[in-house]
């Protein structure tokens, strides 16, 4: 089992170049559980992506909206985070998806990218988007974050 580090006196940029780093399936998150995995981090831009597996299905048979919506969130999230000093945390006020076209269940690469818009000292917001391997977009996002301090 890997030895994870004291978080809390790392910033949010740290934190998640550790994370990327560092990525293992020893570690419990969401990230693991879609296999989303961090390809980019910077000051107030993250990008993910995630390949698409049948596990993800709705009943259409295409990708699960909630799955889009988390790879939204995660990226803006953690754009927003990138931004923060140590000991300060954030959450997801609100969350607002436009889903423009379908992904197919068979391994298609899913690359969701976040930006922060405006970080404040209480709240913050972030704009994402998904396209798939081809630059089409899939998806598109904004966020309210509340900063925890």
């Amino acid at each position: 089992m890997m030895t994870l580090p004291d978080f809390t006196t790392m910033t949010g940029l740290e934190q998640l170049r550790w994370i990327m780093a560092n990525d293992s399936a020893d570690v419990p998150s969401i990230r693991r559980l879609l296999g989303m995995r961090f390809t980019e981090v910077d000051p107030g831009r993250v990008v993910m992506a995630l390949t698409t597996q049948p596990d993800f299905s709705n009943p259409h048979g295409t990708v699960h909206g909630g799955v889009t919506a988390t790879l939204l969130d995660s990226v803006m999230g953690c754009a927003v985070h990138s931004t923060l000093p140590a000991g300060v945390g954030y959450t997801t006020l609100e969350l607002k998806v436009n889903y423009i076209r379908a992904a197919g269940l068979d391994g298609q690469l899913l690359t969701g990218e976040g930006r922060t818009v405006h970080v404040g000292r209480r709240t913050a917001t972030a704009e994402g988007s998904i396209t798939d391997a081809q630059g089409k977009l899939v998806g598109h996002a904004t966020t309210t974050c509340l900063i925890l301090p």
